[in-house]
Order: structure tokens, then sequence, then C-alpha cells
């Protein structure tokens, strides 16, 4: 008999929260499957097992507070199904209104969602749940949604078949009562709180500011169509316009190293190293996986990485160590049709690149008006440390690098 624990947390990370356990009491599994995923504030971490057999007992359930190292239940020896469910496995009720617990619990604020339609894609699936139905190729339409806030839990995964919709789900939607104002009161998740604190102490303990420019984006454009396809051919990858602005906004910060720099209390401490954060947009929040010295990276390298990141976010698998430092980020509200904004810094560090829509737009070029793909820049930074003359002229210097992608293979 074997204990199942909590994995080792970085020193920033105090506990997480249990997303839920991907196997029952009783199962068989193997060395190496994902037995359970824990939330914490920076990333989803998973529970391996570390050898074959069956998951005997469990001591916490999904939601429950956890520790690092922290016993999770018991794996051994046996056949499948020779363990049942012990006191402490989670219940599920047909019943939204009992507990886990078995306790009276009023959710008169809450409204029950409607059923999935077929192909309709839900975003209220736990890791486990979206692992488990992606594996079995299972629809929402195909699960009973017995949870109690009308979510699917992973017992509904677990015994739905595919194209075996659920008699419950081909029932008619349910049927509010006229001028009824139904509300749902839904807990953040932990990296939502943690996101939430860290944007109001920025707020709180920078003079932040912005500055803006503009970009006209036709030379990255003509020279990602001329190159792209021999790009792909060598590389394996295409040619993004991110992978510009990273070499351009390191470039800038050799050239405006206070950027690139941060405050430790009535100190500036300079980094000579550039390690770029790259915002990505996940549904359970913003999280800011780091490019490591792009000083020494071509743009294929950094496509290859930001391509990476991508995966593991969508897969929730990033981990702490690709999130943990970082001197610079930059961030892409144009993926999502922003035309402008201003990104609030990703402390500790001191400032952050925005890009944002490309609209053509009327401009004068030699004294005459043409059509051009413009883009809209934006970089907020800390006004304790960085005057506005370096962060405009640190914006007009990214500028004029991407108008002229040939500066940046010449070092110019």
């Amino acid at each position: 008999m074997s204990q199942i624990k909590v994995p080792v947390f970085s020193e920033s990370v105090s506990e997480g929260t249990l997303l839920g356990w991907n196997v029952q009491p009783g199962q068989a599994v193997k060395r190496g499957d994902v037995l359970a995923e824990i939330e914490t504030d920076k990333v989803v971490l998973e529970v391996i097992a570390q050898e074959d057999g069956v998951l005997k007992s469990v001591t916490k359930n999904e939601g429950d507070t956890v520790l690092s190292e922290e016993v999770l239940g018991e794996l051994g020896a046996g056949e499948a199904g020779a363990a049942a469910p012990t006191a402490d496995a989670p219940v599920t009720s047909a019943d939204p209104s009992q507990s886990a617990g078995g306790e009276s619990q009023a959710r008169t604020e809450q409204a029950v969602p409607a059923p999935a339609a077929q192909g309709e894609r839900r975003d209220d699936l736990s890791p486990a749940v979206r692992k488990i139905m992606a594996e079995k190729g299972l629809e929402a339409a195909d699960v009973p949604a017995t949870g109690p806030r009308g979510n699917i839990t992973k017992a509904d995964a677990l015994g739905a078949q595919p194209g075996q919709r659920p008699a419950a789900q081909a029932q008619a939607a349910v049927q509010l009562p006229a001028g009824a104002r139904p509300e749902e009161r839904v807990p953040m998740t932990r990296i939502r709180q943690k996101i939430a604190e860290r944007l109001k102490e920025v707020q709180d303990t920078t003079a932040m500011l912005t500055t803006f420019n503009e970009v006209d984006m036709k030379p990255i454009m003509d020279l990602r169509r001329k190159y792209q396809d021999q790009f792909v051919a060598k590389h394996d990858i295409k040619l993004g316009f991110m992978s510009f602005f990273v070499r351009a906004a390191t470039e800038a910060l050799k050239q405006f190293p206070v950027v690139n720099a941060s405050v430790d209390g009535k100190d500036i401490i300079y980094h000579g190293f550039y390690d770029i954060g790259i915002a990505v947009s996940t549904d359970r929040g913003l999280v800011v996986p780091i490019l490591r010295d792009t000083d020494q990276l071509g743009l294929a390298d950094i496509e290859k990485g930001i391509g990476e990141f991508a995966k593991k976010a969508r897969a929730n698998k990033l981990s702490m160590e690709d999130m943990s430092g970082g001197t610079f980020t930059i961030t892409n509200g144009g993926t999502f049709g922003s035309m402008m904004s201003t990104p609030i810094i990703n402390a500790p560090q001191s400032a952050i690149l925005g890009m944002h829509n490309i609209v053509e737009r009327p401009v004068v070029v030699n004294g005459e008006i043409v059509i051009r793909p413009m883009m809209y820049v934006a970089l907020s930074y800390d006004h304790r440390i960085i005057d506005g003359r370096d962060s405009v002229q640190f914006l007009v210097t990214i500028k004029n690098l991407l108008e002229d992608p040939a500066r940046l293979l010449l070092d110019l």
C-alpha cells in the first residue's frame, strides 16, 4: 500500500484546490496515469500514479483545500473493483439541494443551465471531466448533468456512452416563470482570485501611465507573404506577428535598460537578461509563460516557443517554472478585436507592451494619402522609475524596427 500525495508546491504557493479525481476507488491504474488534478493560484497540477495498482481509498474530495505533500488517498495491489468507495468518497446526489455531507443547502439564487445541444461546447467542465470526455469521444449532449449546479461530474462522464443521449437531456428545457430573474453565485477559481489580487496590487503600488503609438504593419505583412512558404518548409511552423514584436521589444530593451528593470523597495534592479512573458488567455484566466533569453532566439525559435506555450495552456499543462520570473511582458488584445487598451503591468516588472487589432486606415506617406494596415500599440509603465522620455522613445524604437524589419536582421 502506498500513499498518494499532493505534489510539492513552489515557495510562493501555500495551498491548492482539488479539482477532482479521474478514477474512482476500486479502479485499476497504471504507472504514469493522472489520478487527480489540483488547482493552485498559478497552475493546474497533475497527481501522477507512481506505480501500477488499484485506488483503494481517497481522503480528499473535489473542492477540498490541500497542502503541499498532503495525503490524498492510498494506492494498493489488487484487482479492479476490489475496493468500494470509502466514507470520504464523493457523493453524487440527484437532488441539487443536498450537499456532499447530506446537509440541506438552499440555492434560491441558482438557475439550472439548460441541457447542451448536440455539438455545443460547455465551458463549465473541469479538466478531469474534459479529459474523460475527450478520451471517450463524448459530446456534452451525451452526458447527463447531475452536478449541484447542473454541471457534468466525473461520474457522469465515466458512465456515459457516445451517441446515447440521456432521457433527461432529451427533455425540453425547464421553463422559468414569466418575469423570472435568475442568478447564480459561482466561486472564483484560485487562479482568478490571484489575478484579481495582483491587478489590484499593481494599481495600488505603482505610478502606472500609458503611452501610445501606431505601427504600419505593411512591411512585416509583405515579408511574411513573401517568405511564409519557405519558412514553414524549413522550420515546420508558421511565421506570425508575435515573433517580430518579441525581437523588436528585445532590441528596444537593450537600448532602454530601465524598461527591463524592476523595483525592490528603494532599489532599482537592472536585469542583464531578457525574459519576455507572453500573455495567454485560458478558460481559467490569463497566464503569462516566459520566453527565456530572447536576445539569443531567432524568429523560428520564438514561434516554436509560443506555439508550445499555447498547447500547454489549452491542456492546463503549464508548469510553475514556465511562468516564473520574466522582465517584460507582451499582450495581444488584437486577437479578440481590441482596437486600443491600457494594459496593466505584470508585477514586479515595470512595463508591458500591448498589441491591438490591425485595421486598414488612411495615412499620409510622402505627402500622399494611402490606405495602410495600421496597429495601435501601447506601453504601460511604472512612472516611479521610467520617465516619459524613455517610455516614448522605447515605443518609437519598436515602431521603427517593425516598420523597417531589415533593422532587426542588421542590428541597427
